[in-house]
C-alpha cells in the first residue's frame, strides 16, 4: 500500500467492515497510512479475510491459546513491536488491552466506539448491545466516538463526536447500520488527525 510515515496495526474482532473503510481510504488516497498488521482474537473473523485479499499480514493472537496471562501479554507486544508500528487502531475489537501495550503505546491508540460517550460506554457495551440500550432508554440521538484508549473500557479522551437521530420506529439492527455509516466515514478522518499530528504524539 506504499510507503508511508503512518504505520497502523488494526485490531479487530469481527466482520471488519470499520477496517475496510481504513482500506478504501487508504486506496482512494484521502488516507496517507499504510496497514503493518490486522491482528485479531478471532480466528473466525471475516476482517482477517479482508485484510488477507489485500496482502496485509494478519496475526491471531487469542489468550485462550496461552497457559498464562503474562506470556500473552509479552508476546502481543513482541508482535506488535516486530511490525514497526505508530499508531494502533481498534476496529471492532472486542477485548482489553493489556496493559503492557498501552503503556508503550501511550497516546498512540484509538479506538471507535458506536455510541456518544461517556453514554452506553464500559464493560459489556458493545456491538448490538449498545443500540439496545440506547432504544430501550428512549434517546432520540446516538452517535459515534473516536477516542484515545487508557486502562479503562471506553474512557480515553474523545477525539471526535457525530450525533445519529434516532427513529421511533427503529431497531437495534436499523439503528446499528445508520451508525455504521458513519463509523466508516469517521474512524480514517480520526487517522488522518493523527498523520497530520494535529493529535495524539
Amino acid at each position: 500500500m506504499g510507503d508511508c510515515k503512518l504505520r497502523l496495526g488494526v485490531l479487530v474482532s469481527g466482520n471488519g467492515t470499520d477496517l475496510q473503510s481504513i482500506i478504501d481510504a487508504i486506496k482512494d488516497g484521502s488516507l496517507k497510512a499504510r496497514i503493518n498488521l490486522v491482528l485479531s482474537n478471532n480466528p473466525n473473523a471475516f476482517a482477517l479475510t479482508r485484510a488477507r485479499r489485500e496482502n496485509i499480514p494478519t496475526v491471531i493472537h487469542s489468550s485462550s491459546d496461552y497457559k498464562d496471562k503474562e506470556t500473552f501479554r509479552r508476546k502481543f507486544l513482541e508482535i506488535i513491536i516486530a511490525r514497526d508500528i505508530n499508531l494502533l487502531v481498534l476496529a471492532g475489537y472486542i477485548k482489553k488491552l493489556p496493559n503492557n501495550i498501552i503503556e508503550h503505546f501511550k497516546g498512540r491508540i484509538i479506538n471507535i466506539h458506536p455510541a456518544l460517550l461517556p453514554k452506553y460506554g464500559g464493560k459489556g457495551y458493545y456491538g448490538i448491545r449498545v443500540h439496545q440500550a440506547v432504544i430501550e432508554s428512549g434517546d432520540e440521538t446516538t452517535g459515534v466516538t473516536v477516542h484515545f484508549v487508557n486502562e479503562k473500557y471506553d474512557n480515553g479522551a474523545i477525539i471526535y463526536q457525530e450525533t445519529v437521530p434516532v427513529h421511533p420506529n427503529d431497531t437495534p439492527e436499523t439503528l446499528a447500520e445508520r451508525v455504521l455509516e458513519v463509523e466508516h466515514r469517521v474512524l480514517p478522518q480520526a487517522i488522518s488527525l493523527f498523520a497530520e499530528g494535529k493529535i495524539g504524539r
